[in-house]
């Protein structure tokens, strides 16, 4: 067996400290290159926009869409969501980009039909800013989208830093119009006191929430619980991840308010929406 090169301990005590947080910070950005195409790709509109559907469980008609990005770089491939973000935090871009994304899933939400509407996920550092919800007004306005028809989601882990922060400028937000979704509840550690401070329209359910929902009691029972507990607080429940009919049929008989999932369909570019 082929032993692992070790670097010598004196090697690492005698580096100084201010060395290893430059080295971490090294580290910690990405090249000025990979910066530099990331902004070119927002200013050419080259980074791609997808929605998947989102279903009433009342009527099972189209309800609107959650907008989703991907990053089709030339070398590394098509980059998801979640690693853009991650790229663009490390190059400070993350507002910028999300800016970006904002604005151009208005604009393209626009020309849906009236009544459907547009979920979007907002990160920690957008909370963080203190002109965010101006600049969601600012986007609104340009794109003549009703704040009314637009939700905005926000998870868990977005939040632990300074709840009442967060819940300051979600307040701001409300008072656009505008609704709030706490996202991927049920992944984390479900903290009851975000129900207690933020301002909240919806609870989306983490897809681990609703895998075992169509064959295991005691998840169906834990599903339950949720919509009561929602309904009580006046939460509507969207559950996320629905792949199976049967899923789909419990959500809707247990009293969510939407649903979505690859059972409805995969995240698609905007043309293929729109004939929804």
């Amino acid at each position: 067996m082929l032993q692992q090169q070790q670097m010598p301990f004196s090697h690492l005590v005698a580096t100084p400290a201010g060395d290893r947080r430059r080295q971490l910070d090294r580290r910690a950005r990405v090249p000025q290159a990979v910066a530099n195409e990331l902004q070119g790709a927002m200013a050419e509109d080259r980074i791609a926009m997808l929605f998947q559907p989102q279903y009433c469980c009342a009527s099972g008609a189209v309800a609107g869409a959650e907008a989703l990005v991907r990053w089709p770089h030339p070398q590394r491939g098509l980059i998801a969501g979640d690693e853009l973000f991650r790229i663009a935090m490390r190059a400070d871009l993350a507002r910028a980009l999300s800016d970006h994304v904002i604005r151009r899933a208005l604009m393209l939400a626009s020309e849906w039909e009236a009544g459907l509407h547009l979920s979007l996920n907002i990160t920690a550092a957008d909370l963080a800013a203190p002109d965010f919800p101006d600049a969601v007004a600012a986007a609104l306005c340009a794109s003549g989208f009703a704040p009314e028809r637009l939700t905005l989601e926000i998870t868990e882990q977005a939040l632990v830093h300074d709840l009442d922060s967060s819940a300051a400028q979600l307040t701001k937000l409300v008072d656009l119009g505008i609704r709030i979704a706490l996202d991927d509840f049920g992944a984390g550690f479900c903290n009851f006191r975000y129900l207690k401070k933020l301002p909240l329209h919806f609870l989306k359910l983490d897809r681990s929430m609703v895998e075992g929902i169509a064959d295991d009691r005691r998840d169906l029972e834990v599903l339950r619980g949720i919509v009561a507990l929602a309904g009580a607080l006046d939460l509507a429940v969207i559950a996320e991840g629905i792949e199976s009919e049967a899923q789909r049929d419990a959500v809707m008989r247990e009293g969510c308010f939407a649903w979505q999932g690859f059972l409805g369909g995969k995240p698609m570019p905007p043309e293929e929406f729109a004939q929804l």
